[in-house]
């Protein structure tokens, strides 16, 4: 069997959390302040964090082998707002991409969304998407041609594809420098083209859906990877919902399964 057909298969079985590796923390070390001296150990941080991705459980039932919940929750919060979740995803990206054998940058790029349920506490920025009847929170991600995530905004339902496809490509210019192609399906045609074409000089936004006389799930090229991005997700329990009171703590649970996606084929 081809050596990343079992890779793949090794990261879908592997369901129990386990702690990270030398070799997993001295790369997130790189990209994390574990200069400044202070009470608690980053890597005990960092195992809290995925222990909770993986598990789904509540941060007040977070056992006793990793710091109190409230150390952990600071970090996860603080890091994904000032921009080291994000730095740290970058990182990871570029570092499967030349494991691929693949430029740094990717040259194209698909965008696509995913209306999930959310959680019974959940009240902002939450609402009805009516094609798919959920009542919730859209996850908006764009990702390379490996499935890799480059970004993701999280927003209520209700709110259109191409109009909040913006918000997901913008933080990416300047960082993606070889972009030259965005997939996308046909819900953004219209008021995201006009974006694309006033925005990101030399960027070609192509279309491309499903046959209208489809049933089901049918590939389509290129853009399937999202949609495999998407199906990973259920591996990781606090991803089956939206459980989180804002709209960044969503995004952040999803770098944060994109960075353990690629942490789980370090040896």
């Amino acid at each position: 069997m081809h050596k990343f057909a079992l890779i793949k298969i090794r990261n879908i079985m592997q369901t129990q959390f386990t702690k990270l590796c030398d070799s997993q923390w001295q790369f997130m070390s790189k990209y994390l302040p574990v200069k400044r001296k202070r009470q608690l150990n980053l890597r005990d941080i960092v195992d809290g964090i995925l222990w909770i991705l993986r598990t789904g459980s509540q941060w007040r039932n977070m056992p006793c082998i990793f710091p109190k919940w409230n150390s952990v929750y600071y970090y996860f919060r603080k890091w994904s707002l000032d921009g080291t979740l994000f730095k740290l995803n970058e990182a990871l990206n570029i570092y499967e991409r030349s494991r691929r054998n693949k430029s740094d940058s990717p040259g194209m790029l698909s965008i696509d969304s995913q209306s999930i349920k959310a959680g019974p506490f959940v009240s902002e920025n939450k609402g009805i998407d009516g094609n798919k009847k959920i009542n919730g929170r859209k996850r908006h991600i764009v990702t390379d041609t490996l499935g890799r995530v480059w970004n993701v905004v999280v927003h209520s339902a209700n709110q259109y594809d191409g109009q909040t496809a913006n918000q997901v490509i913008e933080p990416l210019i300047g960082y993606v420098y070889r972009l030259r192609t965005i997939l996308a399906d046909a819900a953004y045609e219209k008021v995201f083209r006009d974006w694309v074409e006033t925005n990101l000089l030399g960027v070609n936004l192509e279309l491309s859906s499903k046959p209208p006389s489809a049933k089901g799930f049918v590939p389509v090229k290129w853009r399937w990877v999202t949609d495999q991005t998407f199906g990973r997700f259920n591996y990781y329990r606090r991803l089956d919902k939206d459980h989180e009171k804002t709209v960044e703590s969503p995004a952040a649970w999803v770098f944060w399964q994109n960075c353990q996606t690629i942490l789980l084929r370090f040896d």
